[in-house]
Parts: structure tokens; C-alpha cells; sequence
């Protein structure tokens, strides 16, 4: 918020000039003030919140001017209401509260008992609890009160001071006064910021989840880690004695709160309640922002969707931060050390997160990756599913990166996890594609074998029983390469929007390969895949492999005007491959389909070998001939005119 706008309103003789004079001249005026004072701008000071320009409105509580003051009622962002006796005070809730209301204004209302020195009542805080606190339980516009003092230039600064502090740290938000409580939305913002991880600032990427950087996770915030969070979120560490006093505050409230270990969940959530009751909501405004915070308690659109784009032919993966802030995360929730994250592990992984990703369940996770025998994601599977998650949809890898409390210690925040790869627009060329992830669409007749492939390539049991795929399947594993390198593979299934999917040329663009699979045992098989090229010649522009499945039972000769070897043939590609998912060496055909979509150039059709063009050779050869009979020449001349 750049600015804040402060109306000054009151019955006429309260002493609303006179503060504003005050605060301006920063002394006592003696001489006479005009009625209603000029619009007054005040420049930010090192003791502004928020760094902000304030602008000051004085107005009049005469008949002839209500005009004047609805118009800047409306344009305020805080009211100071003033009163300074008996009859104003009761005011207060007769009329101006509920003038406030009529105008359908909803700014916070910061209460101002004026010419303390008058009142006769050097108890203040009778003041406030016989006048104040009953009109605060009645209007919850009223964001807080104070005594103030032209005269004795008495609060004068700090009145102001708490206008612009109900502007940029509204304490409505978060607590609920009648209640004396904090409101369901902080305390969800706070439960999270608990629960939260983080790296802290340093060379290296160092995972710590965060119940604000609790590295041990053991449900408790030390004070080595209440330092870290301190230093996070106001640049500065608590002096000791503070932070004994705040724990014996909460201990003093319940003292389960604090052990051995230090303070728990619920005791951070009262440590915030304590300030909200004080008046001190600053802090968790603070606190709330550094944890990338708006005003409505959401995180901000920019922390969640930052700037990142992927241009035509290029892909999102992980980088290697990205890689290692999510192996860290599995190794962190893995409580029972057996290699995979179980129900409850993935819910408190997940805890400051809305949900599961959107597409996680479309991909009916986690059976779209590894999973032990138990059922649960293996850390292959977890590092697998981001990768196909970054790969599809980087913005929600972003986001979620931002909710499960990624940040890099260089600027660019989330994106620092993630990396974009060069264009591969011309995939005939020789060489190698500059990718770590690839995808490919597997087609093919239907019971041909390709939800079984699926399986195997998840090292799934076959299973004789046929289920039909509707809603397209995907699965993902990562494959060794030749020479050790690491490839994420994506295989996808496109059930029954085979026909939409194929004719969407944008989604054909994505794909690296496609694997075109029949049924070696039935004759009817392989003709879809002859039909299927016919009906989308678009499929051409995409490598491709062919693979006869089913290989362990009976060849079937094909009813097609070809059969597959001679098929492949004419398109000068590779025979198909026969593999069965009962045998042990099908993990070589997803290294080829891997291999195939890391050099495309491999799985198009060969070209045709053009006649050897040696007319260089002719040229060089005649050059040669020339140069060595000019030489001749030029040397018997030499003899010639040497010997006369």
C-alpha cells in the first residue's frame, strides 16, 4: 500500500484541528485555528508502517457540510473519530457509528477520547474500560482507542500512528475481540507457516522443515530455530530475555506448551494471540508477510504463479535444487524408514497444502508410479511423478513448490527449482535432444497389450484379466540409459479419447515418441495400426517404434495388405520389436523407446541413399594433374636458362 488516508471527523469542538496542528508543528498552538484545516500530506518517516505517505482530511459536523463529509468518508482508508466530553462521547454510538454504517463504508475506526487534560480522570485505563471497551463490544468497526492530549501534546503522534497501523495491519483479519480469540483463517495461516520448510539462506541447498525451521521435526521450536525464524521474519534475533518472557507468558496459559523441547504448535499460536491481545498485531502482520501473506490471509499470486515461461519445442524439468529439495522432502516424511510414504506421511507432507496436485488425481496417483509391495510411493516414484508433473504442468510444480515451503538463497524464488530445455525443432537431424524427461503416446488396437506394458514398465504383476482403458492412463518410471544416464519416461494410454487427442495437434507437439503396438497372436491387430497412420498423417512428424507384443504366444500371421516386417520395411524403419511383458528382458524395450526419443533422429524413416557425388574428387584430381605439370614446366625452363 503506497498511501493511506486518514479522516478526521467528530462534533465540532472535540479538538480535531488541534490534533492535526500538533502533529504537524510539533508543538503546542496557542493562536487561533481555523474551523476545518486544509488537506494535510505527511511524507513517510523511519517510524511509518509500511513505509507509507499519509494523508490527513480534517472535516465539520455541521449540517451545511455533511455533503463534504460523505464524500470523504468514502475516500478515506481509516476514520479517526474524536470526542472529548460527556455529550460527544455519547454521540459516539448515536450517531456517528451508525452514520458510519448508513454510508456503507467499511474502513477500520480508531476511537479518540481528546483533551485528556480536562477530564478530570487520571486513571486511564478506567477511561478505556468504562467508556471504550463496551462501544469496541458493540461496533467491531472500531479497530482500537486511545487518550490523547493537544494541550499537552499527549499521544498526539501515536494516535495518527495507530490510523495508519489499522490500515496496513488490520487487526479484523485476525482476531475476533468478542470472541478473544484468533480468527479460523490466522490460525490456518499460522498452523502453516508451523508446518511449513524451508533453506535458509546460504551457498548451499540445504532442506529444513520449518515447524519454522524445527530440522528435527519433532513438533517443537527450539531456540536455535526460533532464532532462524526470528532472523526470517524481522532481519534480527530476540534478545534472551525476551524470549524466556514469552515463555514463561505462555507457560503462565498452559503449560504443556513449553518443554524440554521447547514451544509447540499451540504454544506459537498463543505467542501470536498474546500480541493480537496487546495490540501489538504488527508482528503477526510481519510474520505473515515474510511467509509471502496478503492482506486477505491468502499467499500472494505471484509467490504461487511467478513468471515462467516455455517456449515452442522446449519442456520444463527439475532442476538439480529442484531435485534435491523433493528427495529431502521424501527422506523427512519417510518416519518408518521403509522406503516409501504411506497415507499418513503423505497428509502431513501435504499439511500446508490445499490438497494433492489436481492432476495427481486425474493420473489416479500413486498407481501411476513405483510403489512398494506395501502399495506406497518409493522415492523413484516420488522423483518420477514430479518429473512428469514438471514436465506437463510446470506452474503447478511451482506452486506446490511454493506451498511445501521451497526458496532459493539467489533471487527467483521458486523457479530457481525448475530449468527450461532447448527447442528440439529439428528432430530428422542427427544427434542427441537435450532432455531428461520424455513422453511418449502408446496405440494400438484395442486388447493388444498396452495397459499390460503400462504395468510392467511400473514392475506390476501381469494379471490375465482384462481390463478395457477409458480415460487415457499415464505412467511414468525412470530407465537407464547406455553409458548410466538417468531418463524419465513417461508412457501414456489414450483409452477412449484416442480419436481427440491424436487429431489435437498442439498435444502431438508435446510428445517425444510414439510407440505403435499390436497383438503378435491376433491376426486382427495389426491393421489398426495401418488405419490409424492413414487417418492421421500428422503422426508422421513424430519418431516412432514399432513393438509386436504377446510375443510368448503363437505367431499369427496379420490380415493387412502388409505384414509388419514388410510394412516397416517400405517406411525404411526398423522391424518391430517381439517382446512379451512375462519376460524379464522387457525393460529393454523401454531403454529403446527412451534411447529412440533422446536421438529422434534414429526412430524416423531412413532416407534414401543418394549416388556418391565425386565430382569433388574429379576437381581436386585435375588441380593436382595441373599443378604438378606447371611445375615440370616452370623447372625445365629453370635447367634450360641455367645451362645457356
Amino acid at each position: 500500500m503506497a498511501a493511506v488516508r486518514i479522516c478526521v471527523c467528530g462534533d465540532e469542538g472535540t479538538g480535531k484541528s488541534s490534533l492535526i496542528t500538533s502533529l504537524v508543528k510539533d508543538e503546542l498552538v496557542t493562536t487561533k485555528i481555523q474551523p476545518v484545516l486544509p488537506q494535510i500530506t505527511v511524507p513517510p518517516r523511519i517510524d511509518t508502517p509500511e513505509n507509507v505517505t499519509t494523508t490527513i482530511v480534517d472535516t465539520s459536523a455541521l449540517p451545511q457540510e455533511r455533503h463534504t463529509l460523505r464524500k470523504e468518508i468514502r475516500k478515506s482508508n481509516v476514520i479517526l473519530l474524536v470526542y472529548s466530553d460527556h455529550y460527544s462521547y455519547q454521540r459516539v454510538a448515536l450517531f456517528w457509528m451508525a452514520y458510519f454504517r448508513s454510508l456503507g463504508v467499511n474502513v477500520p475506526v480508531v476511537l479518540c477520547a481528546n483533551k485528556s487534560d480536562l477530564a478530570g480522570v487520571d486513571d486511564a485505563a478506567q477511561v478505556i474500560e468504562e467508556e471504550m471497551m463496551p462501544l469496541m463490544a458493540e461496533f467491531k468497526e472500531i479497530d482500537s482507542c486511545i487518550r490523547t492530549s493537544a494541550k499537552n501534546f499527549h499521544n498526539t503522534i501515536e494516535v495518527f500512528y495507530l490510523c495508519q497501523k489499522a490500515v496496513t495491519h488490520p487487526i479484523a483479519p485476525l482476531f475476533d475481540s468478542k470472541e478473544s480469540n484468533l480468527k479460523p483463517t490466522a490460525v490456518a495461516a499460522l498452523q502453516r507457516i508451523f508446518c511449513a520448510y524451508q533453506y535458509p539462506q546460504g551457498d548451499e541447498y540445504t532442506l529444513t522443515y520449518s515447524d519454522l525451521c524445527d530440522k528435527d521435526q519433532d513438533g517443537h521450536l527450539n531456540d536455535k530455530e526460533f532464532d532462524n525464524f526470528q532472523k526470517k521474519c524481522f532481519d534480527k534475533l530476540l534478545p534472551e530475555n525476551d524470549l524466556n518472557s514469552n515463555k514463561q507468558a505462555i507457560q503462565k496459559i498452559s503449560a504443556e506448551c513449553i518443554t524440554d523441547k521447547g514451544i509447540n504448535a499451540r504454544g506459537f499460536l498463543l505467542w501470536n494471540k498474546m500480541y493480537a491481545e496487546g495490540g501489538r498485531h504488527e508482528i503477526i502482520w510481519t510474520i505473515l508477510r515474510a511467509f509471502h501473506y496478503t492482506d486477505s490471509l491468502s499467499l500472494k499470486d505471484s509467490f504461487l504463479n511467478p513468471k515462467f515461461e516455455v517456449p515452442p519445442y522446449s519442456s520444463a524439468e527439475l532442476s538439480p535444487a529442484g531435485y534435491r529439495f523433493f528427495v529431502d522432502l521424501f527422506l523427512l516424511f519417510d518416519k518408518d524408514n521403509d522406503g516409501g510414504l504411506n497415507d499418513q506421511e503423505l497428509a502431513a507432507l501435504f499439511a500446508p497444502a490445499p490438497s494433492l496436485p489436481a492432476s495427481w488425481a486425474d493420473c489416479s496417483f500413486p498407481s501411476s508410479t513405483c510403489r512398494n509391495e506395501a502399495g506406497h510411493i518409493t522415492l523413484q516414484g516420488w522423483l518420477a511423478q514430479w518429473s512428469m508433473t514438471t514436465f506437463v504442468e510446470p506452474k503447478t510444480t511451482l506452486e506446490y513448490l511454493a506451498y511445501l515451503g521451497f526458496e532459493s538463497p539467489e533471487k527467483g524464488g521458486t523457479t530457481a527449482a525448475l530449468k527450461v530445455t532447448k527447442p528440439r525443432r529439428r528432430r530428422r537431424r542427427p544427434g542427441r535432444v537435450d532432455r531428461n524427461v520424455v513422453s511418449c503416446y502408446v496405440l494400438g488396437a484395442s486388447q493388444s497389450g498396452k495397459s499390460s506394458l503400462l504395468d510392467a514398465f511400473l514392475n506390476r504383476p501381469f494379471s490375465q484379466t482384462y481390463h478395457p482403458t477409458i480415460k487415457p492412463r499415464t505412467a511414468v518410471n525412470n530407465v537407464e540409459l547406455q553409458g548410466g544416464k538417468q531418463c524419465y519416461l513417461i508412457l501414456e494410454e489414450l483409452g477412449e479419447l484416442e480419436p481427440a487427442i491424436l487429431e489435437n495437434q498442439a498435444k502431438l507437439d508435446t510428445r517425444d515418441i510414439l510407440c505403435y503396438t499390436y497383438d503378435s497372436s491376433d491376426p486382427d491387430s495389426f491393421s489398426h495400426i495401418v488405419e490409424l497412420r492413414r487417418r492421421y498423417p500428422q503422426l508422421d512428424e513424430l519418431p516412432a517404434v514399432y513393438v509386436a507384443l504377446k510375443a510368448d504366444r503363437d505367431k499369427t500371421t496379420q490380415r493387412s495388405e502388409q505384414q509388419p516386417d514388410e510394412y516397416t520395411n517400405e517406411l525404411r524403419m526398423a522391424p518391430p520389436l517381439h517382446v512379451s511383458v512375462t519376460w524379464s528382458s522387457i525393460s529393454e524395450l523401454f531403454v529403446h523407446i527412451a534411447e529412440s526419443a533422446t536421438y529422434p533422429s534414429t526412430a524416423f524413416p531412413k532416407q534414401e541413399e543418394e549416388p556418391v557425388d565425386r565430382t569433388n574428387l574429379y576437381i581436386a584430381i585435375g588441380a593436382t594433374i595441373c599443378a604438378a605439370a606447371a611445375f615440370v614446366i616452370i623447372w625445365k625452363r629453370t635447367t634450360s636458362s641455367g645451362s645457356a
